[in-house]
């Protein structure tokens, strides 16, 4: 069965560093595009970033250039690098797949339980 593992999640100060991993699992055999969704404190999940297996890249506009989002293809796992943290960006960062296929069979989407990142100012 799929499953995705996130990692990383934790307290910084403003203007520090943060780097989240996710683990895809499940005799995987591809993965069309991994991102990253974060859910803050009253409000709905939000995207912040997405990347396709062929390494294209999206942004949500409030975390452009502080943040790299990356894949690893043969590992099966996503990374997102968070720079310049404020704290807007405390929330509940949640690891997600879409488009996969497995020895199996085909699966649409997939997320994983979540990581709490809290930014103190």
């Amino acid at each position: 069965q799929v499953q995705l593992v996130e990692s990383g999640g934790g307290l910084v100060q403003a203007g520090g560093s943060l780097r989240l991993s996710c683990a895809a699992s499940g005799n995987i055999i591809s993965i069309s595009v991994m991102g990253w969704y974060r859910q803050a404190p009253g409000k709905q999940r939000e995207l912040v970033a997405t990347i396709t297996s062929g390494y294209t890249t999206t942004y949500a506009n409030s975390v452009y250039g502080r943040f790299t989002i990356s894949r690893d293809n043969a590992k099966n796992t996503v990374s997102l690098q968070m720079n310049s943290l404020k704290p807007e960006d405390t929330a509940d960062y949640y690891c997600n797949a879409k488009g996969l296929v497995t020895s199996t069979g085909r699966f649409s989407d997939y997320w994983g339980q979540g990581t709490q990142v809290t930014v103190s100012s």
